[in-house]
């Protein structure tokens, strides 16, 4: 059981408030992660998820005052504690679940209906739960986020149509670029954004000059050999940035790797940076040859397949609180457990100095027998306890206390 003086809380900061900048400040790598989770298990914290992804970051868990979650933040990333109040939100208890739902199921999503996050949230449960950070009420809780976003996916139109950073990129060429099909296309980072800005460049485009270079070769030649695309060494990169039109960004490097001293021709370039925290230097626009753009602008471009998401926000968010309040009858009940294995302790206690008693009276005292039936009964007087309290939901409060009076009881039943 939590302890009574913690709550549950999400605190973070996300593209709302958050230019690309600061979102970077505050990015958590993989190594970043795994050190906030031993941190949080050496001061206290027993159940932590963690979320890092180009448009937000997050930490849910419980803690004695959001600042344990904040401080665990600050300290493992760049980003201080002063600039995280200027842009976060702190969520406590019911509206921090409502918020995960929210995150979870598209409708918080920098383009309405991205539905990337869930696999961020599934994979960040498993860390936590590898760590032994994820207790039953975070696990019920990811589990009941994860069935509402695909009943939304399979119950509603919300994702319809190809919408993501990835394609609006992609868009993004085609509106502004003329004769795409014969520019040179320099695709530098396979991730999964990477790898997704990559299928809908092949799909839409029809432009056979497209060059990958990532940090591990092995990786960009997985994706290349799907699309028959070419692959070059991450020492190629400047001959490639050079040689190339239109140059698409989306690595995971903690600081820039494409800047002005890279590019030295006068051939014009269109710059895409789909990278959180930035890998492209703002210094590239003193080149009257180069235009950047970063993802906070491609996510801006509205089109008619967001308008017609944007009518069926009403029926994803039914299923939202029609998941949740599932949720929270759960969560009801948990605050009666405590009363019922205390109603069993009570019981047993009282079985056992029976049977202490019977065994110096009855010379052929059957205890094996005596044992099966009483626990048969134990068994059955607290399933009827059980089933009341979860049936009378009004008067639980009432019961419990009535319960515990008569069965003179001493246990907290906070949660």
């Amino acid at each position: 059981m939590l302890q009574k003086t913690k709550h549950f809380y999400a605190i973070g900061l996300s593209y709302k408030k958050a230019d690309a900048e600061i979102r970077g400040h505050f990015s958590l790598s993989d190594s970043s992660k795994n050190l906030v989770l031993e941190q949080a298990k050496q001061t206290g914290i027993d159940s932590l998820l963690l979320i890092s992804t180009c448009n937000r970051t997050e930490l849910y868990g419980f803690a004695e005052h959001p600042y344990q979650l904040i401080h665990l933040l600050c300290e493992n990333t760049k980003g201080t504690v002063e600039e995280f109040q200027k842009v976060a939100y702190v969520q406590k208890n019911s509206d921090a679940i409502n918020h995960m739902f929210k995150v979870g199921s598209g409708l918080d999503s920098q383009i309405l209906g991205d539905f990337e996050i869930i696999s961020q949230i599934k994979a960040s449960a498993k860390r936590s739960k590898r760590i032994g950070l994820l207790d039953s009420y975070l696990d019920r809780l990811v589990n009941s986020v994860i069935r509402a976003s695909k009943r939304i996916k399979t119950e509603t139109e919300l994702s319809s149509g190809a919408t993501s950073v990835s394609f609006a990129s992609v868009q993004y060429i085609l509106n502004n670029v003329s004769d795409i099909s014969e520019k040179n296309i320099l695709l530098f980072g396979t991730g999964k954004i990477g790898r997704n800005t990559c299928e809908n460049l092949v799909k839409h485009t029809n432009n056979s000059h497209i060059t990958l270079i990532n940090r591990t070769k092995t990786k960009a030649e997985a994706v290349a050999g799907k699309f028959n695309l070419l692959v070059k060494n991450y020492e190629d990169l400047e001959d490639e940035l050079n040689s190339s039109d239109i140059i698409i960004v989306a690595t995971g490097a903690e600081n820039p790797t494409v800047y002005k001293s890279l590019i030295s021709n006068n051939s014009k370039k269109l710059i895409l940076d789909l990278s959180i925290p930035k890998n492209v230097n703002e210094n590239v626009t003193e080149l009257d040859n180069v235009t950047l753009v970063h993802m906070d602008d491609l996510a801006k471009i509205t089109d008619d397949t967001l308008e017609k998401r944007k009518a069926f926000v009403p029926a994803a968010e039914a299923i939202i609180t029609e998941v949740m309040a599932e949720f929270n009858s759960w969560l009801d009940t948990l605050k009666f457990v405590p009363t019922i294995q205390a109603i069993k302790h009570k019981l047993t206690d009282l079985k056992n100095s029976e049977f202490t008693s019977h065994r110096k009276k009855i010379e052929d005292f059957n205890e094996e027998q005596a044992e099966l039936v009483t626990n048969n009964l134990i068994q059955k007087i607290t399933n009827q306890f059980a089933h009341h309290l979860r049936e009378d939901s009004n008067t639980s409060d009432e019961s419990l206390e009535l319960i515990k009076k008569i069965f003179q009881l001493e246990t907290n039943t906070n949660v």
